[in-house]
């Protein structure tokens, strides 16, 4: 029996976990974070590695996913020939038989969580057209793969909760590098399932989240200022103004960033006898702020993520 490992491309989903014995809700704060891959140690065609990962992503789908992109969980497949015959109708005909395993498990230390899998038929014109007429038959509503997704949690859940403190740690050393967006991405990739390290990572992200906004802004202030400095008329101002609207209101600068724009405003008058607004979001209470916040961490992290080169992974064993 001939093994083949499947060429393909990788694709960004997450994978919605359940709120500690129950199921989670949709809040993407809840889900667990998993990267379709196919292995390209072969030379499978385009039209496989697509048929693949379009599989790979409705199993996930048929489960509740969204899409958020995890460097470390994956989901990954290969395909077993059972057998290969030639079938005579009108014409000579290929037939494959194809058993696929779909893997999910740890592609950075190279553990395997959970494996599911599914014998599928196809039939062609060519050896290459029964092989995808094979994959395009596997069916991703299979209750198998419910339970390879309820297995593969399980252990995802316990990685986090195993590793809590070194995830802080490890941000928090990213940060001291003014990598904070890596940092962020980090500690925010830890779902709410896992409410105590969550919790942990959340408070950990915060002054984090500070740092950066303060950085840019200051950044944002000085390039501000120099614009200002340069002109002095109503084009430096709104060159000017429209940097001040960058910075956040809750970073340290933010306040002589008003007072700037106030001393702008003021020369905008005098010179062209016009009002000049210097308009900055701000939040109403505290509330507001907080959950803005939330929001921008995560924004800080999906970006970040979505920006990442594809990760060589390890999955030596697995099939």
């Amino acid at each position: 029996m001939k093994k083949l490992f499947l060429l393909g491309c990788i694709a960004m989903v997450s994978l919605i976990s359940f709120a500690q014995n129950n199921e989670g809700t949709n809040d993407d704060a809840a889900r667990i974070a998993m990267t379709p891959y196919v292995d390209a140690s072969l030379n499978f065609n385009n039209e496989v590695c697509k048929q693949l990962n379009n599989k790979m992503n409705q199993i996930l789908t048929k489960q509740g996913l969204a899409g958020m992109y995890n460097q470390r969980f994956i989901i990954t497949c290969n395909a077993d020939i059972l057998s290969e015959d030639i079938v005579v109708t009108t014409k000579e005909m290929y037939q494959y038989e194809l058993g696929v395993n779909f893997i999910v498990g740890d592609g950075i230390e190279g553990v395997k969580y959970a494996m599911a899998s599914q014998n599928v038929k196809g039939l062609g014109e060519t050896k290459a057209a029964a092989y995808l007429a094979a994959i395009k038959k596997i069916k991703p509503a299979d209750p198998a793969f419910q339970q390879l997704i309820n297995d593969a949690k399980k252990k995802i859940i316990e990685y986090y909760n195993s590793k809590c403190d070194f995830i802080i740690t490890e941000a928090q050393t990213l940060a001291k590098q003014q990598d904070y967006d890596a940092a962020i991405y980090k500690l925010m990739s830890v779902p709410d399932v896992c409410k105590e390290c969550y919790n942990k990572c959340m408070a950990a992200a915060e002054p984090i989240y500070q740092a950066k906004i303060d950085q840019e802004g200051a950044v944002l202030l000085a390039e501000a200022k120099n614009v200002w400095n340069a002109g002095q008329d109503g084009y430096a101002a709104d060159r000017a103004g429209a940097i001040l609207a960058q910075i956040n209101p809750q970073a340290k600068s933010f306040a002589e960033a008003s007072k700037l724009g106030t001393e702008i405003a003021k020369r905008v008058k005098e010179l062209d006898k016009r009002e000049w607004d210097f308009m900055v979001k701000q939040h109403n209470d505290e509330v507001d702020i907080k959950k803005a916040n939330i929001k921008a961490m995560r924004d800080v992290g999906v970006a970040y993520g979505n920006h990442q080169q594809p990760t060589t992974y390890n999955v030596r064993g697995w099939f």
